[in-house]
């Protein structure tokens, strides 16, 4: 997590407001530790090497904020999190207005996604790899995706012409290089500027 150090001259509540400001986070998240103790030449004055640490659960403390973003949208919901292999978090919610949170295109499930991925870089200097699903919404439409670029790579492979997908997030061009990868006759390249990259399908040998 995300710490600091500075020399105080009390542990107060203006030492806490001064790590909170310097760490841009909420002072609530903050935990302050008196690295060492300093005393003028006569002993009369002392101040504080204070170290700022961010107390923050990735886990628990996301969850608590998605919680948040659904009441505010008047969602009543369960929020799970599924920790997976190098620093992957799946939040999996369940609501009673699934398609309302999904939205057109799961367009609103990845604003969603980018707001929790946002919070939790508050936070930690750490990279997580943050995904948001709905109502099992994105593992659906990961299935769709590998037989898509499967479908494509073999037309590909037969045909040696290479083929331009429609534009994709970063999660779903994901989906399609980790399906391809392990391909001999084919390679996948994402081209394009955001919003609208997309993955091309190309022969390995033409």
């Amino acid at each position: 997590m995300k710490s600091i150090r500075f020399e105080a001259k009390a542990m107060n509540d203006a030492t806490l407001k001064y790590a909170a400001n310097e760490l841009r986070v909420n002072k609530d998240f903050i935990d302050l530790t008196v690295v060492e103790e300093k005393k003028s030449i006569l002993g009369l004055n002392k101040t504080y090497i204070v170290e700022a640490v961010v107390n923050f659960d990735v886990i628990k403390d996301s969850i608590a904020y998605l919680q948040t973003i659904l009441v505010d949208m008047e969602i009543e919901a369960i929020v799970e999190a599924k920790p997976g292999e190098e620093k992957q978090i799946t939040f999996l919610i369940d609501a009673n207005e699934n398609p309302i949170l999904i939205g057109k295109n799961g367009k609103t499930l990845d604003a969603v996604q980018v707001l929790i991925k946002n919070y939790i870089n508050l936070f930690t200097d750490e990279y997580y790899m943050v995904l948001v699903d709905v109502g099992g919404y994105k593992a659906q439409r990961k299935k769709q995706l590998e037989i898509l670029a499967t479908k494509t790579a073999k037309d590909v492979a037969r045909t040696r012409i290479s083929v331009r997908l429609g534009k994709m997030n970063a999660y779903e061009r994901r989906v399609i290089h980790t399906k391809l990868a392990d391909w001999r006759d084919v390679q996948t390249e994402s081209e394009g500027e955001e919003p609208n990259r997309f993955v091309v399908i190309k022969p390995t040998h033409k």
